[in-house]
């Protein structure tokens, strides 16, 4: 299995060599439906809170005596059925959406998400960018270029989550640069994870050779 190796004018400088058990797997839907919930679960914030009755203020005091008024008996007017009192069965920071997930699981998952999108059309890989000063100008100039290349015309037209840029080594010019390019982010290829390709329609991989090696190593752990 072999693909092109383009530079960043969008022309092939190579060929590289795919191993079959990264872009060569069938997809396992339910295997990466779980996976994806189970890192969207995990990755969810608490925000919502209400405060039971032991937490409002107030209320230490018995409203009135418990006989001879006429009215009903009532403890504190913290009670859930007074106006201001605390909430039955609210929502609390104390809830836990974790789900565990296995490694071996996440990182099958995520090779599997690789080879569709190879099979689709959307990872192309670059053999360097590395900008010398941080300019968006510059940044957008590649983008264009890549543009170019047959199948990825839409890479500068998607408003939203169009691309995600690999690198093994982050550039802090690459990155000051890509900023400002709301479509599109820049990212360390050894946090690469199915979540994150599965929000970006085109996957840019530069320096194939050594990240289709930290691949390989992280599929024999």
């Amino acid at each position: 299995m072999k693909s092109k190796i383009y530079d960043i004018k969008g022309k092939e400088s190579g060929e590289i060599d795919l191993p079959e058990n990264i872009f060569g797997l069938d997809l396992n839907n339910d295997l990466v439906h779980q996976v994806i919930v189970s890192m969207m679960s995990n990755q969810r914030q608490v925000l919502a809170h209400t405060k039971g009755r032991g937490e409002v203020s107030g209320g230490g005091k018995k409203p009135w005596k418990q006989k001879g008024t006429g009215r009903a008996r009532h403890g504190s007017i913290r009670s859930p059925i007074w106006r201001g009192g605390g909430i039955t069965f609210g929502p609390t920071k104390e809830r836990n959406f974790k789900k565990k997930i296995n490694a071996k699981m996440k990182t099958v998952a995520l090779m599997q998400i690789l080879s569709q999108k190879f099979k689709d059309g959307e990872i192309i890989f670059v053999d360097s960018i590395s900008l010398e000063a941080p300019k968006t100008k510059e940044a957008k100039s590649i983008l264009d270029a890549l543009a170019s290349v047959k199948g990825f015309e839409m890479l500068t037209k998607k408003k939203n989550n169009s691309a995600i840029i690999f690198d093994t080594e982050l550039n802090q010019n690459n990155i000051k640069s890509f900023a400002n390019i709301s479509n599109v982010r820049t990212e360390e290829f050894r946090k690469i994870n199915p979540l994150d390709i599965l929000n970006y329609k085109y996957l840019v991989i530069t320096k194939p050779e050594e990240s289709i090696e930290l691949l390989s190593n992280k599929l024999n752990k």
